[in-house]
């Protein structure tokens, strides 16, 4: 391998080459994932060049102590294949030492993964659809802007291994998004984000206490950005009425990874998570 090849911490400004070679693969990031992401952990973003040329890109998000999760792991194609990636991505794993780490692993690397350590917890499935549809009635549905944020954070950590608060925050109030949840009696009891991405739109997370409330947000979303537009939902295989949902929307399954952890699989409420936040970050 060439000894010109260095790997170093990216710049906010740096982290753009990331969000564009992740729209060269196909993964359709959304128009504002970078401050978002880069601001989760700004020393958790590794960047590969060749001779000054910047050719891979890793994150390594440490969550906390214990928990970090690693995406965006990318070499642009010409590069692949000559131990590039295999060196990135140690970097990353140095930086996460003694954590349980989480990824979200493309099906053809699986073995590459596992030889790092990782091992398959379950699958996580996209589904895409399309946005509008019948606007829902009930008045329970509001702004996650309008409630306090300590409730929508106490709310979203069963579903996530670690406190994730000061990525939280900025995704919720995010440029060309929409957050909104549901109160019943007081309490929050389903919350979800659209956002707009290079193709149309994304939602995620969808968390919610019933089959219902999770259909009435997702409808909530939809019919609160452009109409007619592709919208992507990501499913736990492992929730049979989020599979219940993409499928009685006639949502189509389009791209699938494998969740997979390098200790044990987190204890998330599953039942009640209809949608993943992001595949980059968990």
């Amino acid at each position: 391998m060439n000894d010109t090849y260095v790997i170093r911490r990216m710049s906010r400004k740096e982290f753009d080459f990331a969000i564009e070679l992740a729209a060269s693969e196909g993964w359709n990031p959304g128009l504002n994932d970078g401050d978002c992401f880069y601001a989760a952990d700004n020393s958790g973003f590794f960047l590969g060049l060749l001779d000054n040329e910047p050719i891979a890109c890793l994150s390594a998000v440490k969550y906390s102590d214990s928990f970090g999760f690693i995406g965006l792991y990318i070499v642009k194609k010409s590069y692949r294949g000559k131990g590039y990636g295999s060196k990135i991505m140690n970097a990353g794993l140095d930086y996460l030492k003694g954590c349980n780490i989480g990824l979200d692993g493309v099906l053809a690397q699986l073995d590459n993964y596992k030889k790092y350590g990782f091992q398959q917890a379950y699958r996580n499935i996209r589904y895409q659809g399309l946005t509008g549809g019948k606007v829902p009635n009930n008045s329970g549905i509001i702004k996650l802007t309008d409630i306090p944020f300590e409730q929508i954070n106490l709310y979203d950590s069963v579903f996530f291994p670690t406190d994730r608060a000061t990525f939280l925050k900025l995704w919720l109030a995010q440029p060309d998004s929409v957050a909104l949840g549901i109160i019943q009696e007081d309490k929050l009891v389903a919350c979800g984000v659209i956002r707009a991405c290079r193709e149309g739109y994304k939602i995620g997370p969808l968390f919610a206490n019933s089959p219902e409330f999770a259909e009435t947000l997702f409808l909530a979303l939809n019919t609160n950005v452009k109409a007619g537009q592709p919208v992507f939902l990501d499913i736990m295989e492992k929730n049979p009425n989020a599979l219940a949902l993409v499928q009685r929307y006639k949502m189509q399954p389009v791209f699938e990874t494998a969740r997979m952890y390098t200790q044990q699989t987190p204890a998330l409420d599953s039942e009640r998570l209809y949608g993943v936040t992001s595949f980059e970050l968990g």
